[in-house]
């Protein structure tokens, strides 16, 4: 049996075409909550678990290092990167808490929890988006198969329309860069 491995690029082409019909505003309105956050000199925190912990990593750090342009480093932080407080937030009190615990402590008004997930059901990121809005942090998630209960508790959600985990991902990795590019368009373009 030989398999088609063009056929992924297809799929991931139409899913593609797809997001790009249905989440212009969506994708826009994100935009403008990452753009307020930088001019306002906030902090950009991103989470997720698995390859969105990946996701997450790699979206701080472009902020932080540069994307395509020189400019100033943004802040940002992955709340998926100290293995000892993630750990100890685990063993100590559940690993629930890891990313809302994190939220309390490191979180001010005027940052921005950017949440990576394919499904949007993650206790530990629907108690972190709980911590920002107590903290009034302001919330963003990237989800798709329906956006799940993190959608209703956010203050926006960019829902990628697919139930493939491996699709979403690969949609949201290119939508977190299209908004990072603005970002350094925008604002930075003028030195």
């Amino acid at each position: 049996m030989t398999v088609d491995l063009t056929a992924h690029l297809r799929d991931l082409s139409a899913t593609a075409h797809r997001a790009a019909e249905e989440l212009g505003p969506s994708i826009e309105k994100a935009a403008a909550m990452v753009r307020a956050t930088v001019m306002g000199r906030g902090t950009l925190f991103f989470c997720g678990n698995g390859g969105s912990a990946a996701d997450a990593q790699h979206m701080a750090t472009e902020y932080v290092v540069r994307y395509k342009r020189e400019r100033r480093a943004i802040a940002a932080i992955a709340l998926t990167t100290d293995t000892s407080l993630l750990t100890a937030a685990g063993n100590d009190y559940s690993f629930d808490v890891i990313f809302s615990r994190q939220v309390e402590a490191l979180c001010r008004p005027g940052d921005l929890l950017i949440l990576h997930t394919t499904s949007g059901k993650s206790p530990n990121l629907l108690r972190a988006a709980e911590a920002a809005r107590a903290k009034g942090v302001a919330t963003l998630a990237l989800s798709a198969k329906g956006g799940g209960p993190l959608a209703a508790i956010v203050d926006h959600c960019i829902v990628v329309p697919t139930d493939r985990t491996d699709r979403a991902q690969e949609i949201q990795l290119n939508i977190s860069h299209a908004i990072c590019e603005s970002i350094d368009e925008e604002v930075f373009a003028q030195g």
